[in-house]
């Protein structure tokens, strides 16, 4: 599988599966009209999502930023969400690039969300249990005590499935902001869409690459004003994102994104006083990245 490689670390994404959700919620207060065209809706007004992870390699570890959602939902839920596995798992993902869950050695959780962290766990006999056997856990300490009381708008995307056997088995790791676990390997906080989601920045002398999760969930949230309805606190998002872009555009760095189907790194630029993308590079050709010019 092709990749990229920046300084010690070795890039590459992953996808495991896609969910559909319902577009108006994806899109806040921005008309149909409008994110339809790129993101065309079933029946149910749902639109197709990507469930991308980053899997970092360097410094003598395999690192996963997210996981997935898992396969732990119930048919209820999986048809509500319409989980699709046909193509994609995390398992089958690894494996194409010739690993298994048991090697991974780290899994930072940007999140806890079900569509990030759900994959964190798996079901033995019945029991949740940590679904990668050999794997440390980071999250931040915020971040777990939002899932562990949520708000009324955020209780049905915090599952304690996926997160307490994690703290029960003594392999999730609080981290308190801002920190750089591994050389070239970045943490910064971002509390727009939920408090307490971590961000990463891998650097090194070829480039820079930024993983955003639901700060810039799609492409086309690119735009300043594209705001997910989900998000706790619009104005801090629009803010947290245009000081993301700024750096990021004067970095000529890459942006993963989670959750666009077609897209999976995209390189942004100034659009007067917004933002829009100078490159793509496409969910099944992100080989392209390591041959375009920097």
């Amino acid at each position: 599988m092709p990749h990229l490689v920046l300084g010690d670390w070795k890039l590459q994404t992953l996808e495991t599966g896609c969910l559909w959700l319902d577009g108006g919620s994806m899109f806040g207060s921005v008309p149909k009209p409008l994110w339809s065209k790129s993101h065309p809706p079933d029946d149910r007004n749902r639109i197709r999502l990507a469930m991308r992870v980053l899997l970092a390699e360097g410094h003598g570890r395999r690192v996963l930023v997210d996981d997935g959602i898992g396969d732990k939902f119930p048919p209820k839920l999986m048809d509500i969400y319409r989980v699709e596995h046909g193509e994609h798992t995390l398992e089958r993902s690894l494996g194409a690039v010739g690993l298994a869950v048991e090697d991974v050695t780290d899994v930072v959780l940007t999140h806890l969300h079900f569509d990030h962290a759900g994959g964190s766990t798996r079901r033995v006999e019945e029991d949740p249990a940590p679904r990668l056997p050999r794997a440390r856990y980071y999250v931040q300490r915020r971040n777990l005590e939002n899932a562990r009381h949520p708000n009324p708008r955020e209780r049905a995307s915090y599952l304690a499935e996926n997160f307490e056997p994690l703290v029960a088995a003594g392999v999730l790791t609080e981290w308190d902001g801002a920190l750089s676990p591994w050389p070239g390997f970045e943490l910064f906080t971002a509390d727009g869409h939920t408090r307490g989601q971590q961000l990463v920045r891998v650097s090194g002398p070829e480039g820079v690459l930024y993983f955003v999760a639901d700060l810039i969930p799609t492409a086309s949230h690119v735009r300043i004003p594209f705001v997910m309805g989900y998000d706790v606190a619009a104005i801090e998002t629009m803010q947290e994102k245009r000081a993301l872009l700024d750096r990021a555009s004067a970095e000529r760095a890459w942006i993963c994104l989670e959750h666009d189907p077609e897209v999976a790194l995209a390189r942004p630029r100034a659009d007067g006083d917004d933002f829009a993308w100078a490159d793509t590079v496409a969910a099944a050709a992100d080989a392209a990245v390591s041959e375009r010019g920097r």
